[in-house]
């Protein structure tokens, strides 16, 4: 489908309003003296590396479903992207459950749920912009290393 440019920055912009909004689980939760507490497993990164992982890796996912949101039918849209948007929920869910209420365990099934959803978004997002599905890959990983994180913190403490 083809938008106009107006629409295209609409859409765009939408998209990085969102996650901005996700990103706020994450602002309104910090790590706090609770985290800084707990026993730490190898390959645990500087606290100054997620601010700035996380900043790229949202412009990522806005880049992505903004282009799928282009590209894709109107009439094919929400199958293109409820995975997408559940994935950000589970986003969100994850910052809350493990720092806001140090649920380790629960914020690991959380993670188990993001990732489903996000390997769900790839495959969905590859059918109409290999470019968009790409775009996830750095966020794939990177939960991929949260979840051995958050599965080392809980077995640890």
């Amino acid at each position: 489908m083809t938008v106009s440019a107006r629409q295209s920055l609409t859409i765009f912009l939408g998209w990085l309003l969102l996650v901005a909004l996700v990103s706020l689980s994450g602002i309104a939760t910090p790590p706090g003296a609770w985290y800084a507490a707990l026993e730490k497993p190898p390959f645990t990164p500087p606290n100054l590396l997620f601010p700035i992982a996380w900043t790229l890796l949202y412009l990522l996912m806005a880049v992505a479903a903004w282009r799928v949101t282009c590209l894709s039918p109107p009439g094919g849209r929400v199958h293109f992207l409820w995975p997408f948007v559940a994935q950000l929920v589970a986003n969100a869910m994850w910052s809350l459950l493990f720092f806001g209420l140090h649920w380790m365990l629960v914020a690991l099934l959380d993670l188990f749920v993001l990732l489903a959803l996000l390997g769900l978004s790839i495959r969905r997002f590859r059918r109409v912009s290999k470019l968009a599905s790409w775009l996830l890959v750095p966020y794939l990983l990177w939960v991929v290393f949260a979840g051995y994180l958050n599965t080392a913190l809980w077995w640890l403490n």
